[in-house]
């Protein structure tokens, strides 16, 4: 269980703090309400962008790395549609040099112009490496727009057309962070061996204003509107030649929310199709039949409408229509005749004890706290497992009903 307190600067700045006296190491981690999902139709690419602007340096601080490495510590950044997380993990000392450093680029980034270049060179390489030469590393360029075709989720984080970002101005950079890098945009969590008072009064010095306890929610998730994604009428197929070692298949359908009632329950579909060697996936489609050489199920776990994806490989001289329907004939199943106790405890099981492996270290307690507290419900920390133990087979099953409508399938296909 992760014991913490909740703050609010007066600044707007929300601010969890975790007591973790099982380790030397204190943890800051700054989670921004901005990702890709906010970016203009016109301008993607943005939020990813700041991902790297952000390690530009200030006017106080032209080195950021540098002052975190000499303090024998790490940082990092992570970017998807819904938010932009940043942390710092270093020896508990060096806490007050880490917020000085988050509330200092907060507040007095550097944007030049040859900072903006440099950064445009760098997410215009990486899109080349990562999207552009690998083995199906087009996939979600592909697939997003075939699944969403008003909703902001039609385009990766990259970006919908990497032009977006290499022709960017320092003008447009500039408004985009004056919009979004703002206290009352962002969740703080700390965790580090330290008292609670002793950590919100670092905070306090750093961010220079005064917080107090707060035991309020804010659904920082559901605070803006996107167009709304109308209801998939027809199935969707998609065909691209690449040079790959095997013919890939991919099938998605639309699922609901992260605050669905039903979110759960369709996270649960996805590890009884796919997640390892007890899966229906593998003990029907890879071991005996011998269809793929390997096949997953797995959710987006966006903020907003999200997917249920089937990523599978194809053996050779496997026929794919063969294949696709082989999928098909599973989810059907599923749909059709439910679940039975006994498997369904077991996969509400791994995910408890994956849910515990994932509060291990300090540093991803305190991402656990930013981004339960950005959904609105801090407490989901610690309530996660019971809320997956009580999804019924019932529940699962008209969940599955809802899910798996034949009109409601993408199909992405990607061949040699």
């Amino acid at each position: 269980m992760i014991t913490y307190q909740k703050y609010i600067l007066d600044n707007g700045l929300v601010v969890l703090t975790h007591e973790a006296w099982d380790t030397p190491l204190a943890t800051v981690n700054l989670l921004y309400n901005v990702g890709a999902r906010d970016e203009d139709p016109s301008r993607t690419g943005f939020a990813h962008l700041f991902e790297h602007l952000m390690f530009g340096g200030t006017e106080r601080v032209p080195d950021f790395d540098a002052v975190v490495s000499s303090l024998g510590g790490e940082n990092n950044a992570s970017t998807n549609n819904d938010i932009t997380n940043y942390y710092i993990t270093l020896p508990a000392q060096g806490l007050p040099t880490a917020l000085m450093l988050e509330a200092d680029r907060m507040e007095g980034l550097s944007l030049t112009q040859k900072a903006l270049e440099v950064q445009q060179h760098v997410v215009t390489e990486e899109y080349n490496q990562r999207y552009m030469n690998r083995p199906y590393g087009d996939m979600w360029l592909m697939m997003r727009p075939l699944c969403y075709t008003v909703h902001p989720y039609r385009w990766p984080t990259i970006g919908a057309d990497i032009r977006h970002v290499s022709e960017a101005t320092l003008e447009d950079v500039t408004a985009f962070h004056r919009r979004f890098y703002r206290a009352d945009n962002a969740v703080l969590a700390i965790a580090a061996p330290m008292s609670h008072e002793a950590i919100i009064r670092e905070v306090e010095r750093a961010w220079r204003c005064s917080g107090s306890r707060w035991e309020g929610d804010r659904p920082y998730a559901a605070e803006r509107s996107y167009a709304a994604e109308p209801v998939q009428e027809s199935a969707r197929r998609q065909e691209a030649q690449r040079l790959v070692p095997a013919t890939a298949l991919y099938m998605a359908w639309p699922m609901c929310d992260r605050l669905s009632d039903d979110f759960r329950a369709c996270d649960l579909i996805s590890d009884l199709l796919g997640n390892g060697k007890s899966s229906r996936f593998y003990n029907r489609l890879v071991r005996p039949n011998r269809l793929f050489s390997e096949v997953d199920a797995f959710i987006t776990g966006d903020a907003g409408p999200g997917l249920l994806l089937v990523s599978a490989k194809l053996l050779d001289g496997i026929d794919i229509e063969d294949a696709a329907e082989a999928i098909r004939a599973e989810v059907a199943g599923l749909a059709a005749h439910g679940v039975g106790e006994e498997e369904l405890r077991k996969v509400q099981g791994k995910y408890e004890v994956t849910h515990a492996y994932s509060q291990y270290k300090a540093a991803d307690r305190a991402f656990a706290l930013a981004y339960n507290t950005w959904l609105g419900c801090t407490e989901w920390v610690n309530s996660e497992p019971s809320l997956y133990h009580a999804v019924s087979p019932a529940r699962l099953q008209r969940a599955a009903q809802h899910l798996f409508d034949p009109q409601h399938e993408n199909l992405l296909i990607i061949k040699n």
